[in-house]
């Protein structure tokens, strides 16, 4: 499983980059813009605070699991979550957790 989880991660870093690449290329690369056009509507709004809540989860069990097993190459899934997001952080913690079990 843990190469399924590293190739999830890479697929959740490269996939998601790629659009934000062409919507900075599009728009100027404007982090501001970009978040109010994440609030373009009820819909997009709804999908921003599912992720959101997704993250602080994620990283709440990085932080208490890495802190509790004192295991700390976890927390590399914090800025991935943060930097590009949950399809990313989340299968990259994933894999890192199952490298304890190897």
């Amino acid at each position: 499983m843990r190469w399924l989880w590293l190739a999830l991660a890479l697929w959740g870093a490269v996939h998601p980059m790629s659009w934000f690449l062409v919507w900075f290329n599009s728009n100027g690369y404007d982090l501001m813009a970009m978040v109010d056009a994440w609030h373009a509507n009820a819909a997009t709004s709804g999908l921003v605070w599912d992720l959101t809540i997704a993250a602080v989860t994620l990283t709440i069990w990085a932080v208490a699991e890495s802190v509790a097993e004192r295991r700390w190459l976890g927390l590399l899934a914090i800025p991935a979550t943060f930097g590009i997001g949950v399809s990313c952080g989340l299968p990259l913690y994933l894999f890192l957790r199952s490298l304890r079990q190897a």
